[in-house]
């Protein structure tokens, strides 16, 4: 079953419509949707993987666009839209240090998160809710989202095919492993 799922995700990763999708997921994860662009990027750049950094460049843009609306709803729409989204997650504790903490460490919450799998649209909500200065929110986006992307697309644009037989031989434990990584990362996060 994993193996027609794998199979079907990388036929639908090569589909002419996928970069659109890259994209509307970038956007969407970088200011309220849960699941974050790698999963789709992943299968394009191995679908196809001399378009890896294209893959990256749609992400990058999507997802600091994302972060633009992330960052508004936390200015602009923080009580009406922000607050019940970080409830949802189960943030409504933990935000209100980690927004003390953009007094003092601001810029490098951004550039440290901006570059882990730990949901993005925390930081982007946060920085608007702490009115944290909007052009060094976008510049730290753009150099954080770009490296992550682009560090994902050059290691699947060199190692791809290799990655690739990896994961096809050893579906399982790849996709146990990438479970563990998710559901750890919501626990850290939950916890810290």
């Amino acid at each position: 079953m994993l193996h027609r799922l794998y199979a079907r995700t990388l036929a639908l990763a090569s589909s002419p419509r996928a970069p659109w999708w890259l994209a509307a997921i970038a956007f969407a994860e970088a200011s309220f949707f849960p699941i974050p662009p790698d999963v789709l990027l992943v299968p394009m750049a191995l679908a196809r993987p001399a378009r890896a950094w294209r893959f990256a460049f749609i992400c990058t843009l999507a997802s600091v666009a994302g972060g633009a609306l992330g960052y508004y709803i936390g200015y602009a729409v923080f009580d009406q839209f922000a607050r019940p989204v970080i409830a949802f997650y189960g943030y409504a504790a933990r935000f209100e240090a980690f927004q003390a903490m953009y007094a003092q460490y601001g810029l490098w919450i951004i550039l440290v998160k901006g570059l882990t799998p730990i949901p993005y649209k925390i930081v982007t909500i946060a920085s608007g809710a702490a009115h944290f200065d909007f052009a060094i929110f976008m510049a730290a986006s753009v150099a954080t989202r770009g490296a992550r992307f682009f560090l994902v697309a050059t290691l699947l644009h060199f190692f791809g095919e290799r990655v690739r037989v990896f994961i096809e031989r050893r579906l399982t434990l790849v996709t146990s492993l990438i479970a563990v990584g998710v559901i750890g990362g919501f626990l850290v996060l939950r916890f810290l």
